[in-house]
């Protein structure tokens, strides 16, 4: 028996149409232990700024735009730094204490078939990445008329 026969969505497979590929993404993220193998750096908020527009904001400290990536495909969203320079001089003078972290990381965010991902900005150490969710005209509410 595979984790997939375990797996309690396959219990609401019987119950719903067309939500295999979501149900397959869940099966990826908890079946192999993605989400728990996820460090928690950088910190991070996802906040729903309207109806259909999301935010993604990363506390990126000590980082600068040329530092970082954000990468969207096939439905995944991904923050990483590019290569760090392993200089500790940066010509202020000698760092005596490095507090703030500049490790590198990758963190990724799995985005819905629907949510268009529109842009992202750097500013005062905090990079906000703009998401808004595209309703196509067949999946908006209407009525059925009834003969």
């Amino acid at each position: 028996m595979t984790s997939r026969d375990l797996s309690i969505f396959n219990s609401l497979r019987p119950f719903s149409i067309g939500f295999d590929d979501m149900f397959d993404q869940f099966e990826n993220m908890l079946g192999n232990g993605g989400l728990t193998m996820q460090s928690n750096y950088p910190p991070y908020n996802i906040k729903k700024t309207g109806k259909d527009n999301y935010s993604i904001e990363v506390a990126l400290a000590g980082f600068n735009k040329n530092d970082v990536e954000v990468e969207f495909e096939d439905n995944l969203l991904t923050v990483r730094t590019k290569q760090i320079s392993k200089s500790e001089n940066n010509g202020d003078g000698e760092i005596l204490h490095k507090g703030i972290s500049q490790r590198q990381f990758a963190r990724s965010f799995t985005i819905a078939d629907d949510v268009k991902v529109n842009g992202a900005q750097l500013k005062d150490g905090l990079l906000t990445i703009a998401c808004e969710r595209i309703v196509p005209e067949h999946k908006k509410k209407k009525l059925v008329e009834i003969k």
